[in-house]
C-alpha cells in the first residue's frame, strides 16, 4: 500500500477528539472473555476510539471469519491478505454465542472481514452465527454489519433468513471519493445491497466517514441516496487515519457540523442518526434500535 504525504499530515487533532479512558473492572472482564475464547473484535482490529468506553459498558463488536480481509481499503486498519479457510474456525459461532452470554449482552453486534475468496462470501457462516447467538441469548437483540456480498440477492437472503434485528452495511464515503478510499467496493453496489435488505423487510443501517475531502452537498446527497434505498438508521463520524500508509485526513470536522448533519438526516426521515466526531457504526447501537422500533410503532 503506498504512503500518502501532503499538508494534511501536519494537521493536529483538535481537543474534541481526545479520548477518555474507561479502564474499569467491566473493561477487564470483557477483555478476559474475548481473549479466553480467542475471538476477534473490530474494536481492536479497527482501532476503534470507543473500545475502552464500550467494553466498560460490557459491549463489544465481534468480528467473524478471521481477521484478514481480501480487500485493501485505504481507510481501514484491518489486515489485508489471504485468509484461512472458514473450516479452520467452524466452532466460531458457538464461541461468539457463549461469549455474548458470559458478557450478559442485551445487544450483540457482529461484523466480519470481506471474504471474496469464498464462493458464498461467508454468508452461511454469518447465518450460523446468528442462529447460535439467538439460541444462547434469546432475549438479546442481534445486529449485523455485513460486507456487500457483491449485492448478490441469493447470498444476502441467506444472511436475512435467521432474522437479525438490524442489518447494517456501510457506504463509507461519498460517491466521488469511493474509488479513492475503497478497493473493490463501489458506491452503487453498496446502495443495491442496502436496497435489497430493505425490500426484504430488514431494519437497515449504514454509516459514512467525513473529513476525507467531501463537501456538505455530497454528504447530503449520500444521505438522500441512503434514504431512497430504504435505510432507516445512519451514523456519521470523523475519519481518523490509522497510519501514514492510509488515506490522509483532509479536515477535522467540528462538532457543530456533525449536529447539523444529524438534523438534516432526521429531516430526511431517518428514524435515528448518531453524528459526532467519535461515532462509529455500532456506537450506542441499543439506542438506535429502540428509536427504529419506536418509529415503526
Amino acid at each position: 500500500m503506498p504512503k500518502f504525504h501532503d499538508k494534511a499530515d501536519a494537521l493536529r487533532k483538535p481537543g474534541w477528539l481526545k479520548i477518555r479512558l474507561h479502564r474499569t473492572s467491566d473493561y477487564a472482564d470483557v477483555r478476559r472473555i474475548v481473549e479466553k475464547h480467542e475471538l476477534h473484535t473490530i474494536c481492536s482490529s479497527g482501532r476503534c476510539p470507543n473500545q475502552a468506553e464500550c467494553w466498560s459498558r460490557r459491549t463489544a463488536t465481534f468480528m467473524i471469519l478471521g481477521e484478514i480481509c481480501t480487500r485493501g481499503c485505504r481507510f481501514c486498519a484491518t489486515q489485508t491478505g489471504r485468509p484461512l479457510a472458514p473450516d479452520a474456525d467452524a466452532d466460531e459461532p458457538r464461541r461468539v454465542a457463549e461469549s455474548a452470554a458470559l458478557m450478559k449482552l442485551r445487544h450483540v453486534v457482529v461484523t466480519s472481514v470481506t471474504r471474496d475468496d469464498l464462493p458464498d462470501g461467508g454468508a452461511h457462516h454469518w447465518a450460523a452465527t446468528v442462529e447460535a447467538v439467538r439460541q444462547q441469548n434469546p432475549d438479546a437483540a442481534i445486529e449485523l454489519l455485513i460486507p456487500d456480498f457483491d449485492a448478490r440477492p441469493d447470498l444476502l437472503d441467506v444472511v436475512i433468513a435467521p432474522k437479525p434485528d438490524i442489518i447494517g452495511h456501510n457506504i463509507e464515503t461519498v460517491e466521488r471519493l469511493t474509488p479513492l478510499v475503497r478497493s473493490k467496493a463501489t458506491y452503487r453496489t453498496s446502495l443495491e445491497t442496502l436496497r435489497h435488505l430493505s425490500e426484504r423487510g430488514a431494519v437497515t443501517k449504514s454509516g459514512l466517514m467525513v473529513g476525507l475531502g467531501e463537501s456538505d452537498e455530497e454528504v447530503l446527497q449520500t444521505l438522500h441516496d441512503l434514504r431512497q434505498a430504504g435505510v432507516g438508521i445512519v451514523t456519521l463520524g470523523q475519519y481518523l487515519r490509522p497510519s501514514l500508509e492510509h488515506y490522509p485526513v483532509a479536515a477535522y470536522i467540528a462538532p457543530e457540523k456533525f449536529d447539523w448533519y444529524r438534523l438534516r438526516a432526521l429531516e430526511m426521515g431517518f428514524s435515528y442518526c448518531a453524528s459526532a466526531p467519535l461515532v462509529r457504526s455500532s456506537y450506542m447501537a441499543e439506542e438506535a434500535l429502540r428509536k427504529a422500533k419506536g418509529s415503526e410503532a
